[in-house]
């Protein structure tokens, strides 16, 4: 278990903002060193200056990195320089994100890049280069510890209609993270792993939602925000500034599970409940329950909005 965080490195991603800004402040107030990578270079150094006020006493180290997650060049690159100037990262935590939302048949292939780009591939390329840093640090030393939490969502576990892109995206975060556990129990007992799965938290996640419809490349135009985009826009907007569990919150049972080695992390477990009503038609072989049995007023607001 990863009991002493003092004087440990944590490195995070999408660290310039919202649940990111909040591990990275979470782990200085414990004295840990920060890697901190986002692609927002200004935002980043903000925030970093931010961190540095309020936990300077500490003594925490913190280092800023502009990075792309989606970019695996980009990210090699990082991790070959990272590996040169900085210990393995005791604690990795695969943040960055981006929303998307709208009927899942009006994406385009640029859509579908951007958004699984950055919350799957993104994760994905912290797993592979990441981890097998971590290994070599456990096994030089057989008192080393590590931990990787990835942010899936509680969209990696149901599937909302009219944000089937996001779904897409934080179900393989999900499966990946579960994969990792697994891999990882058979080669060591020095690292492991934890999959975090929010359910509405107010951060600016929902600021996003103009990168899953990013610029065409070839003509240096938008695509068009669909109607039921903008539909689904509306509803997270709402969704997420309604949130009653902060993001600061989070950070904190993030890092509670980590010293308890604890694999699944919900901000809200009561959403636990429409979990279990899916797998139970799964085993049941029944059709998917209606997501909105217990709000119907919602259900009746988006059918009624997508096909007016």
């Amino acid at each position: 278990m990863f009991k002493d965080f003092k004087n440990k490195t944590a490195l995070i991603t999408g660290a310039a903002s919202g649940l990111g800004l909040e591990f990275s402040k979470k782990a200085a107030s414990l004295g840990m060193h920060l890697l901190l990578i986002d692609v927002h270079e200004d935002r980043l150094k903000q925030a970093s200056k931010e961190i540095e006020s309020l936990y300077k006493q500490t003594g925490t180290q913190i280092n800023c990195y502009a990075v792309d997650v989606s970019n695996s060049t980009e990210m090699e690159s990082f991790s070959q320089q990272m590996a040169k100037h900085h210990p393995a990262p005791n604690l990795v935590i695969n943040n960055a994100g981006i929303s998307g939302g709208g009927l899942i048949w009006e994406h385009s292939s640029q859509d579908w890049d951007r958004v699984l780009g950055v919350n799957l591939m993104g994760v994905i390329n912290g797993v592979r280069l990441f981890t097998p840093q971590m290994l070599k640090a456990a096994k030089q030393d057989p008192s080393w510890r590590g931990h990787i939490v990835n942010t899936a969502s509680m969209a990696g576990l149901l599937t909302p209609p009219n944000m089937g892109i996001y779904n897409v995206s934080k179900h393989g975060v999900l499966a990946l993270t579960e994969t990792l556990f697994q891999d990882l129990s058979l080669v060591t007992d020095q690292i492991s792993a934890s999959v975090l799965c929010p359910y509405f938290v107010p951060t600016s996640i929902n600021q996003s939602f103009n990168d899953s419809t990013p610029s065409n490349t070839d003509t240096g135009q938008e695509h068009p925000i669909t109607q039921s985009q903008l539909i689904g826009k509306q509803m997270l907007d709402k969704a997420v500034n309604s949130g009653k569990v902060s993001a600061a919150e989070v950070a904190s049972k993030v890092f509670d599970a980590v010293e308890n080695n604890q694999f699944y992390i919900f901000s809200h477990p009561h959403a636990l409940e429409n979990v279990k009503e899916r797998m139970l038609a799964i085993l049941d072989n029944r059709q998917p329950p209606d997501p909105f049995a217990k709000r119907p007023d919602i259900g009746l607001e988006l059918k009624s909005a997508l096909r007016a």
